[in-house]
């Protein structure tokens, strides 16, 4: 996205991401392919992680969370990383796909978890994308989906758990930058998995799409200033819509809600959309991105080309590389989420 431009910060680091699993990176193709169009890039480091998947300890939440895997520390030169996980039954699998693309910075960041709560297995996706810099994005990934673990109505009022986090968690991101002269912001899109039901929250123009009996249902809306009802909110608080290229509030941020922001937090909220899909065997698999994919992949050509192929990572690379080559000026981080209802009858995200 291109917004917050005046701000941005030309040396902000990657950050870290979460290897689920089985980290790959792959940067030949992308290299290549960068080279022949752009020259040689400056490098980039990608930090991965070892996952770190959440259990069940008896002990409340705030104390009970443990990592099953030690974490570690991989630095690793190149362009693009991808990845996969499948859990032990079998009955849903994943893929990520991170690409920084034509920008100098990368400042997607993408989480991927596992927890028991409430003796509840609960599956957490999430892509966020940062502008004016990458420490909100960075902030999301490292503090968002703990947060909501941590909030005692999680599995009783999902709903209500996910809506009082997002704002808990950007108040605390502003309370954290409150010294700096930063003013990064970050969208959110998430996808949280409890029993057989799915819950998509969405701050900002990432977006969450499911194909359902082969159809693509987007399952957020994006929050773009000249939304009529987005607009008006905005209005309302005092604040103004003007174009500038693209309608932006201010004229400088080109969508409507975000985490941090402070010098627009005002009107530009952290208070996420949140809709309800029942997990059924018409539910194939969603997909989570940043606008650096749907700027130039529809959604029915995404679920058109996830269809096709089995394995989410591969659905994932493939996504990003179709992305890139059909001109995407943006990072490109993608989810790929599948269900597999042929799975014996022990779900990883149980009742």
């Amino acid at each position: 996205m291109v917004c917050y431009s005046i701000l941005k910060t030309v040396s902000a680091p990657l950050g870290h991401f979460i290897n689920f699993l089985r980290p790959q990176v792959h940067t030949r193709g992308f290299r290549r392919n960068f080279d022949e169009r752009f020259g040689d890039p400056h490098p980039v480091v990608l930090r991965i992680k070892g996952l770190r998947m959440m259990i069940d300890s008896g002990k409340p939440v705030e104390s009970g969370v443990a990592n099953v895997l030690p974490e570690k520390e991989d630095v690793i030169y190149g362009d693009f990383a991808s990845g996969g996980w499948k859990s032990e039954d079998g009955s849903i699998s994943c893929g990520y796909s991170s690409f920084r693309g034509k920008r100098i910075n990368m400042e997607d960041f993408y989480d991927v978890k596992i927890s028991k709560i409430d003796g509840k297995t609960v599956c957490l996706f999430g892509i966020f994308d940062g502008h004016g810099g990458s420490r909100a994005a960075e902030y999301l990934k490292e503090h968002l989906f703990e947060n909501l673990m941590k909030h005692p109505q999680f599995i009783t009022d999902t709903k209500l758990a996910i809506s009082e986090t997002y704002q808990k968690t950007d108040a605390e991101f502003l309370e954290a930058e409150s010294n700096t002269f930063r003013d990064d912001g970050s969208t959110a899109s998430t996808a949280v998995l409890v029993g057989s039901h799915l819950y998509v929250a969405n701050v900002g123009d990432s977006r969450t799409v499911i194909s359902k009996a082969g159809k693509a249902i987007p399952l957020s809306e994006d929050h773009k200033p000249n939304r009529s009802d987005e607009r008006k909110r905005i209005e309302n608080a005092g604040g103004v819509v003007l174009w500038a290229g693209t309608w932006r509030v201010g004229g400088v941020l080109a969508m409507s809600r975000a985490f941090g922001n402070r010098l627009l937090k005002q009107f530009v909220v952290a208070e996420p959309e949140i809709q309800e899909e029942e997990v059924d065997k018409e539910l194939e698999f969603l997909v989570i991105a940043s606008d650096g994919l749907w700027d130039v992949v529809p959604n029915e050509d995404a679920v058109s080309l996830v269809r096709t192929i089995e394995e989410p990572e591969q659905a994932a690379r493939k996504l990003t590389e179709t992305a890139f080559t059909r001109g995407s000026a943006d990072n490109i981080t993608c989810v790929v989420v599948r269900f597999h209802h042929d799975a014996p009858d022990d779900p990883v995200c149980s009742e």
